[in-house]
């Protein structure tokens, strides 16, 4: 596989699993991951795809580091309030691992970027806090036939699921986001830090599980917890028309929606910026 004797020695436990291997490690070194968020869910997923060896991962947030985000963003310190996340995301991840090259975006995608962007990507990973964003990661996605996985957090629960071009989508579950004041708004809901490190370990675990083939994905199932209870579980999903192109026969927009955003007020808010 042509390691260096140094990543031999640091991907040593990926190399000894037989559902990874050598072969597998060295995708992961040539693979792409883009992670939408650098928030609560991005920073965990963030870094296990970095200490994993996934050879260049993108960050998107146009958001700085606030104090309030410190309770669960842990790509983040103290010395990093007042920073762009994307930058403060950067600097950890390379302290952890130089094998990696990490690529910013410190803008907010929209329909007008969006798909560039994903495109460049073998696999993205959704970690927002918003409905807005999680439909337009989900449409652009089907749009480009990527494969993603979707992740939320709120108080104590959890959800999550994987898509693959012809599998269940978010739309197959949600049809369009839901109404205004029918969710808990940003600056209502808390949500327990550790809580974002759980879910943002299974999606960096499906992601590296998509890129090297291993075992089998969150298709057309969601992954939901309860760390009050400890409760986990999987509902299946039915992959219907929303889960393709609407030129292919499907139903997601050809064009991309750009749903309105809720205004979040920021001083109460205990995450800022449209990330976990």
């Amino acid at each position: 596989m042509d390691f260096t004797n140094d990543q031999i020695q640091r991907y040593s436990r990926h190399i000894l699993l037989k559902d990874v291997g050598g072969i597998g490690q060295k995708k992961l070194l040539d693979s792409r991951v883009l992670v939408v968020g650098a928030g609560g869910l991005g920073s965990p997923i963030a870094t296990y795809l970095a200490a994993a060896g996934v050879g260049t991962i993108g960050i998107v947030d146009a958001d700085v580091v606030d104090l309030s985000n410190l309770q669960r963003q842990i790509l983040h310190h103290t010395a990093d309030v007042g920073k762009k996340k994307v930058d403060s995301a950067k600097s950890t991840i390379n302290s952890l691992n130089p094998d990696v090259q990490v690529e910013t975006h410190p803008y907010r995608l929209d329909a007008s970027n969006i798909r560039s962007i994903i495109r460049e990507y073998d696999f993205v990973l959704e970690g927002t806090d918003n409905f807005p964003s999680k439909f337009l990661v989900n449409d652009a996605c089907i749009l480009e036939d990527k494969a993603y996985n979707q992740g939320g957090i709120l108080r104590f629960k959890g959800q999550t699921m994987t898509h693959i071009p012809g599998s269940a989508s978010y739309r197959c579950v949600y049809r369009e986001p839901p109404p205004p004041g029918a969710v808990p708004s940003c600056s209502e809901a808390g949500v327990l830090g550790a809580i974002a490190g759980i879910l943002g370990t299974i999606q960096a675990a499906e992601a590296l599980k998509y890129l090297t083939g291993a075992g089998t994905l969150l298709t057309n199932r969601i992954l939901t917890f309860d760390a009050l209870a400890m409760d986990f579980r999987t509902i299946p999903v039915e992959a219907t028309k929303w889960a393709i192109k609407s030129s292919d026969g499907g139903k997601s927009p050809d064009e991309l929606i750009e749903y309105e955003q809720t205004v979040c007020d920021l001083s109460s808010h205990a995450s800022q910026g449209g990330t976990s």
